[in-house]
């Protein structure tokens, strides 16, 4: 029993959930309980350093998944912790484990990730596909893990041509096709089906009204900035002119740290008209003047102090989806994204343009939304 006067000393895993808490005040993670239990204390140490260095947090969030993953695995596969830096056999294990031929496995068992693994990891939520990882997400976190290794200080043996050629055999032998991280593209069309369920004029229709308006008219902000968007990020700006009807409201986002560029940028994206009485009537019902602009709300209308959570921007994407009569599986929050570039192309607006507001960095990127739509209703598409 402790002394009077002083508190007993936390366990290993108590004293890292507190440390977890700590970061998460930066670095918002779900799911902190268990990831106290995977995560090791230099793992934590390694993730402290992290957030006192200015990471983004969007990286740093998918580090820390990734982190928790590896942990989670390689319990899982040997039994014990991630051994630092890793020995190339358990780095070809995992791509063992991971990328692997649904063909050869009918025909051995064997073959690919044990069942036992699979039946740890789905326990515990962090193994949902039921065949091989696509490539891109083995790459990711095996390009983690060696960022990990290297703020360790460590060397590791992850650009050996041994580990090298089997991701190369193994994604030959089983190859995935790259999907959009939305099916379908939240276009004019689909947007105005989602705003039409959110007419009632609840607390919870003017913020999802808000949200969908802005993250769309803004040039489909991603939902991490959406979900992250505080009030000191916005500008009123002068009203814009029109020849024909009243003045119409303008308002700027600074967008700060974003997925492709630094906080040292001043990336601005515009809103006009709509959005922004949309954004002011949802701001003027929660009495909210500072702090996060989008905030969970409790189930007697109490609206939370604190943001909401990226997931729950696509979870409420997924669910005017739903209450519009449309498939939900086919949207997401990405799907406003890629809706806004679509949009702009079948508006006849140049991609030049449509960057400017979208603040993609990729012409590539950017054009692989845009043109699908340029070509399915061009002359090309039309020979016949």
């Amino acid at each position: 029993m402790a002394a009077p006067g002083k508190s007993a000393p936390l366990s290993g895993v108590d004293r890292r959930a507190v440390e977890l808490d700590t970061i998460a005040a930066v670095l918002p993670i779900e799911r902190r309980d268990e990831l106290a239990e995977l995560l090791t204390d230099h793992d934590i140490e390694t993730l402290r350093h992290l957030v006192n260095e200015g990471m983004g947090d969007n990286t740093l969030r998918a580090i820390t998944s990734d982190l928790a993953y590896l942990e989670a695995w390689g319990l899982a596969a040997t039994g014990s912790t991630l051994p630092w830096p890793a020995p190339e056999a358990l780095l070809l294990k995992f791509v063992a484990h991971h990328l692997w031929d649904p063909q050869h496995r009918e025909e051995d068992p064997d073959h690919g990730m044990p069942a036992a693994v699979a039946d740890t990891l789905r326990g515990q939520g962090f193994l949902k596909a039921a065949g091989p990882h696509a490539p891109a997400t083995v790459r990711r976190r095996l390009a983690s893990w060696s960022t990990l290794t290297l703020w360790r200080g460590l060397d590791g043996a992850f650009t050996s041509p041994p580990l090298k050629a089997a991701i190369r055999l193994a994604v030959r032998a089983a190859p995935r096709q790259r999907r959009r991280k939305s099916t379908k593209a939240v276009t004019g069309d689909v947007l105005s089906r989602l705003l039409a369920t959110c007419e009632r004029g609840s607390l919870r229709d003017l913020r999802d009204r808000a949200i969908l308006m802005v993250a769309f008219a803004s040039g489909g902000r991603r939902r991490s900035e959406i979900a992250a968007l505080r009030v000191d990020q916005l500008t009123i700006e002068a009203p814009i002119e029109q020849k024909d009807g009243p003045p119409l409201p303008s308002m700027a986002i600074h967008l700060g740290r974003t997925k492709t560029t630094s906080g040292e940028q001043d990336e601005v994206a515009y809103l006009t008209g709509r959005p922004v009485e949309a954004l002011n009537a949802w701001m003027a019902a929660a009495r909210i003047d500072k702090g996060s602009v989008f905030r969970g709300i409790g189930r007697w209308g109490t609206v939370s102090k604190r943001a909401l959570d990226p997931q729950s921007v696509n979870a409420i994407v997924k669910q005017r989806a739903e209450m519009a009569g449309l498939e939900p599986g086919e949207f997401s929050a990405h799907g406003l994204r890629s809706g806004y570039l679509t949009e702009a192309a079948n508006r006849g607006i140049s991609l030049a343009e449509a960057m400017e507001q979208s603040r993609h960095r990729s012409v590539q990127q950017a054009s692989s939304y845009y043109n699908d739509a340029t070509r399915r209703s061009g002359r090309a598409a039309r020979m016949l």
